[in-house]
């Protein structure tokens, strides 16, 4: 099985982008779909109740509003819970952002409280990726706590939040998730048996990447 590290990622992207030339805009939608596909196949392509995105700063949180949108136009009553500034959003994740107002989609600010009582069918965590490298901040540990104590089903963007990609330890307090849609291939830390209790099932996602530029990756750090 295919295991991708931090850096092989970042260079994925990297080169997909300038060598291959797709615009990051379609990795972020491509990675949206399969996202929202693996949440429709948690709720057996039931949406009739509360769907909580929480989305964090970065491309993460862009996918997270990508997939926001898409569940709100399947009939969702998505509710997009904003874990950073909105403000900060750049690039794909701002073009996303601005998309999901124009759309009106309802927002708020991701108060461990509102996510704790939410009674959400199904949360989905797009705070953090794979560039987090130490503990986040606070407020962080208090919003880990409300989503794992909630009861809702958690699905986790690429990985959840708080765990370290190449390791596969947890950083500090970490979201753990029922699924997780990670991007390309598992990244390395799945390979460690501690991730398990936050990954939960893994589902990898397809976001477009020729097959030809990951293998290069893998070839060079073969």
């Amino acid at each position: 099985m295919t295991h991708l590290t931090r850096a092989q990622v970042r260079e994925i992207d990297r080169l997909a982008i300038e060598k291959y030339r797709i615009p990051g805009i379609v990795l972020m939608e491509n990675a949206a779909r399969a996202v929202t596909d693996a949440a429709c196949d948690m709720l057996d392509g039931n949406l009739v109740g509360q769907i909580i995105v929480l989305c964090g700063g970065g491309n993460n949180g862009g996918d997270g509003l990508a997939v926001a949108r898409h569940l709100h136009n399947l009939g969702g009553d998505v509710f997009i819970a904003l874990a950073t500034d909105p403000a900060k959003y750049k690039g794909e994740a701002k073009i996303n952002w601005d998309i999901v107002q124009a759309m009106k989609i309802k927002t708020f600010p991701a108060d461990p409280e509102r996510i704790l009582t939410s009674r959400a069918l199904l949360l989905i965590d797009a705070v953090f990726g794979t560039g987090l490298t130490e503990p986040p901040r606070p407020p962080f540990a208090d919003l880990v706590s409300a989503v794992n104590q909630s009861g809702a089903n958690v699905l986790s963007i690429d990985l959840p939040s708080g765990l370290d990609c190449d390791t596969g330890e947890p950083l500090g307090p970490t979201i753990e998730a029922k699924r997780t849609v990670t991007f390309v291939a598992e990244k390395a830390g799945f390979a460690n048996p501690t991730a398990a209790k936050y990954t939960g099932h893994v589902r990898v996602g397809s976001i477009g990447c020729p097959v030809e530029l990951i293998n290069e990756i893998l070839n060079a750090h073969a």
